[in-house]
């Protein structure tokens, strides 16, 4: 996965339906959007890594 997975699913043809933000320790944000593409749907939650850089990227399908 690279840094940027929102716009590799968009180039994957992923369509964005919602999207929302979570002060998840008050310093962090995770950002969650849901995905759909041919009647798939998928979450994609991101967030900055805790220590070091980047961004963890966790998947889930719905």
């Amino acid at each position: 996965m690279t840094d940027r997975p929102l716009s590799d699913a968009v180039a994957a043809g992923w369509e964005i339906v919602s999207y929302s933000a979570t002060d998840y320790s008050g310093e962090t944000y995770q950002h969650n959007i849901l995905l759909r593409r041919q009647g798939q749907h998928r979450i994609l939650n991101i967030r900055k890594k805790m220590l070091g850089e980047g961004v963890v990227v966790t998947e889930l399908e719905v």
